[in-house]
């Protein structure tokens, strides 16, 4: 691991921002700059670009960490959060570099947080927009079916990155972060949070389209084919976990709350505990 700050006093405490990084110089500049007027402790992990990512962030006062070579998303998650974790954070929040997220909300998932500790709480993107792609809203539709039915929670918008983990669950979950899991991870923590005992909650975000973002580096066959091998794992583990399929079906709640999201700023979801 390689760590570079650039002046700026470290806080022992408080929750610390986690940007993962691959080629997106031409975004990462507003993203850090935006969480930066949020919070004092914002990493950017810089995993292994070629595209004068880290370059673009010179004269910020972030940290910076670098992986020599590209690792993928989730091995980068994890290095922001060790980092994070070593130096006393409470809890870290995560958003993606490439401008989607708008880091003025980290404020609303932050104040959530500091409502419902030891929750893990998610920003989840307005059903509107979301619907404007058309397909990868049907993806994500799916994933939430079966990863609530794998969690015994309810859960909107599951392929949201823009969260808030707290401190004591990142010490505990054990979710592999290769290079294979870049898209898994986010969806195997939901699934490992619940099992473990957290709760969640989701607050409506907006999703933006930044110009000059570069494509999505999801990869819609392989990598729904792993996350789908991931979920099933955890069912044929838990008998086809037959109760977390009963509360996803029977427990409305969260969309219900998030139907009236253009009107409740933030709206908020209540995940039950699992049935164990």
């Amino acid at each position: 691991m390689n760590a570079e700050r650039n002046s700026v006093t470290n806080s022992p405490s408080g929750y610390w921002v986690v940007i993962p990084a691959y080629n997106e110089a031409a975004t990462i500049r507003d993203v850090a700059s935006g969480a930066l007027r949020q919070m004092s402790n914002v990493i950017v992990v810089n995993d292994g670009s070629t595209d004068g990512t880290e370059q673009a962030l010179a004269g910020l006062a972030v940290i910076v960490l670098k992986n020599p070579t590209n690792g993928g998303k989730a091995a980068s998650l994890w290095l922001g959060f060790q980092y994070g974790l070593e130096r006393g954070a409470m809890g870290v929040i995560t958003l993606d570099g490439d401008g989607q997220h708008a880091p003025e909300d980290i404020s609303k998932l932050v104040a959530e947080a500091r409502r419902f500790p030891d929750h893990l709480i998610i920003g989840a993107r307005r059903r509107d927009q979301r619907r404007a792609a058309f397909w990868r809203y049907g993806a994500n539709c799916i994933a939430d079916f079966w990863i609530s039915w794998a969690a015994g929670a309810p859960f909107e918008d599951s392929q949201s990155g823009f969260r808030v983990y707290p401190e004591s669950l990142l010490r505990r979950v054990k979710s592999q972060h290769g290079k294979a899991r870049s898209f898994v991870f986010e969806s195997e923590v939901l699934i490992e949070a619940t099992h473990l005992g957290y709760r969640s909650t989701a607050i409506s975000i907006d999703a933006w389209h930044r110009p000059g973002a570069r494509p999505s580096y999801f990869r819609p066959t392989l990598d729904i084919v792993r996350i789908t091998l991931m979920i099933a794992w955890k069912l044929l583990s838990r008998g086809m976990h037959p109760a977390g399929l009963y509360r996803t079906l029977t427990d409305r709640s969260p969309r219900l709350d998030m139907r009236n999201e253009c009107e409740q700023s933030p709206s908020r979801v209540r995940l039950k505990p699992p049935l164990l």
